[in-house]
């Protein structure tokens, strides 16, 4: 049969094409699980112990409520705790699954206390049937940039969840200096190439019709000095030869700079996109 509509695009296809880089080719660390585990590794070394992202909380609080303190939990793809900490705090139960050795380490050792949190080292859409019991809830928050067989990420979470199963993404607007450079000077900038929507698409291929949540969130990015600012808040660009006096102007309307500091406060948004398992 003919697909029509939404249906004619095959969404799966379209978040394997987006985890490309802008030249097309799939980068590195998408396919090098060993690349993977050293950017981990490096990136909680640089982490105090239980530190977590500010937004997280405001994310978190909007999670919990479709959560209640005796339901067991599994968390996909925990990274250095943002949800892991509150999770273990008020759930009866809660499971990691990651596949990263280093994740699981420290998360560990933040949690050695905690008798009632578990550790799975697996490939969330590589899961075997039964490498996992059911829980009534299963969440994965920015977890998925890896999955190349998403849909596959998605049945598993239909699967395992009991009650209801979430998924979690930070969403857009870009900072909005990236939009001047690209309206009044003409640069192509990286916008974000996957997305929550694609999501919802996919879950509707599988006949999943999900709710979706907008959080908005704000951010605040602090720089030791302007050149770091800039040299930063260029990574967007991408041409190699862009004018800085451009970016300089781009950027104005939008820091702030105390005790030889600079701040950059970006409005953005959370997508919470659950549903209750068929």
């Amino acid at each position: 049969m003919t697909r029509k509509g939404p249906l004619a695009i095959n969404f799966e296809a379209l978040w394997q094409e987006g985890m490309k880089d802008w030249q097309g080719q799939m980068p590195e660390r998408m396919v090098n699980d060993q690349l993977e585990e050293q950017f981990w590794s490096q990136s909680l070394a640089r982490k105090k112990i239980g530190q977590t992202d500010p937004y997280a909380a405001r994310i978190f609080q909007e999670i919990k409520k479709h959560i209640q303190p005796h339901h067991s939990v599994v968390e996909i793809g925990p990274g250095w705790g943002n949800y892991t900490f509150p999770l273990a705090e008020y759930v009866r139960d809660l499971t990691c699954v990651d596949s990263s050795d280093s994740i699981l380490a420290y998360l560990q050792h933040c949690l050695q206390e905690k008798s009632h949190v578990s550790y799975v080292h697996a490939k969330w859409e590589k899961l075997d049937e039964n490498e996992l019991q059911a829980h009534d809830i299963v969440i994965g928050v920015n977890c998925f940039y890896r999955m190349y067989e998403i849909k596959s990420a998605l049945y598993h979470m239909n699967r395992l969840a009991k009650k209801r199963a979430i998924i979690g993404m930070t969403t857009g607007p870009i900072q909005p200096h990236y939009e001047v450079l690209h309206d009044k000077f003409g640069y192509d900038i990286k916008y974000p190439r996957r997305d929550y929507i694609e999501f919802l698409n996919l879950l509707y291929e599988m006949d999943i019709y999900a709710d979706c949540d907008i959080i908005p969130l704000k951010r605040t990015y602090e720089y030791e000095s302007y050149n770091q600012l800039v040299t930063t808040q260029s990574k967007k660009i991408l041409s190699a030869d862009f004018n800085r006096s451009h970016v300089e102007e781009a950027l104005a309307p939008f820091i702030e700079e105390k005790n030889g500091r600079y701040y950059y406060r970006h409005d953005f948004h959370a997508a919470l996109v659950s549903w209750e398992p068929k």
